[in-house]
């Protein structure tokens, strides 16, 4: 198989996630100012996208609050410094079951609600970009269902590209990928799409190189895609998916840690991402040329 180095590379900072990180490192970011000034360090270091979720200010603990979302917005719009912004719209799909022998009612977590309120705060915010993830698996906990069939993501899909939004296909699986290029055909996506290869997350796609080059495979051709590992993997993957022709993620939602001993910041996290790129011979782009590329509009909230 030939090499399909990416000359031309992006960078996404996925800047805190939703995990149960925030009282394992202390510069996991929760209050909206601390969320988008993190994001905003990022994007000085050479992150052209910053990946958001939001958390509650006080405990860390995941929101989906739209104000929150907001307030994350405008701090980061009225910085001097340009990125490309990046919404997640996967709270919402969360099913927690109850023991084997009774797993109903669901249990405390359990978070359903309609397609329109997952993406209010996409509308009320209008970044360039908001994830889709496209598929329902098993997530890491016992009981814990990442909830997205068919019928929701349709609708989501459609409500996304409605807004002017450009939906961040996550992939965590081959399936999922398979399910993405079916919206495609069916016109509820545009082409080309904008995929994201989410490696190693229990119980997805291992992140060895085998499933990472079927999951590479699958991706059509004329689409544009990036793709991470999480943990210790994190930085031999950004240099991985340079190498087969791709764009990278790096950031604290994926992984806590710069070296053994040594807790990251994003900041760090994009400064090494760039080091890694620049030294296999690629450029890193900046955010206007990534909105050229996957055509985006910069807007500002509602």
């Amino acid at each position: 198989m030939p090499l399909n180095m990416n000359r031309e590379v992006f960078i996404t900072c996925a800047v805190t996630g939703s995990g149960s990180t925030q009282d394992r490192s202390p510069h996991v970011p929760r209050s909206p100012r601390e969320i988008a000034d993190s994001a905003i360090v990022a994007a000085r270091a050479g992150a052209a996208v910053v990946h958001c979720h939001v958390r509650d200010p006080e405990t860390g603990a995941p929101s989906r609050k739209p104000e929150l979302y907001r307030e994350v917005t405008e701090r980061i719009r009225a910085s001097e410094t340009d990125v490309v912004l990046n919404l997640t719209a996967g709270m919402g799909g969360d099913l927690v079951f109850g023991t084997p022998e009774e797993p109903l009612p669901l249990r405390a977590g359990t978070d359903m609600i309609g397609a329109s309120a997952r993406l209010a705060h996409v509308a009320d915010c209008l970044p360039e970009i908001c994830t889709l993830d496209c598929g329902t698996m098993n997530f890491a906990e016992a009981d814990y269902v990442m909830t997205n069939t068919p019928g929701m993501l349709r609708a989501m899909g459609r409500m996304i590209t409605e807004l002017g939004v450009r939906p961040e296909i996550e992939a965590f699986d081959t399936g999922h990928l398979w399910l993405a290029r079916k919206l495609v055909e069916e016109g509820v996506l545009e082409s080309p799409a904008l995929v994201q290869l989410c490696m190693g997350i229990p119980w997805g796609a291992p992140d060895d190189l085998n499933t990472f080059m079927a999951m590479v495979n699958n991706v059509p051709p004329d689409w544009h895609w990036s793709a991470f590992s999480i943990g210790r993997n994190e930085m031999p993957f950004v240099a991985a998916s340079v190498l087969a022709g791709g764009n990278v993620r790096v950031g604290l939602e994926d992984n806590l840690w710069l070296s053994r001993g040594e807790l990251a910041s994003n900041e760090a996290l994009v400064a090494r991402a760039v080091t890694i790129v620049e030294a296999l011979g690629a450029r890193v782009i900046g955010p206007q040329e990534v909105r050229e590329r996957l055509s985006l509009t910069k807007r500002a909230p509602r």
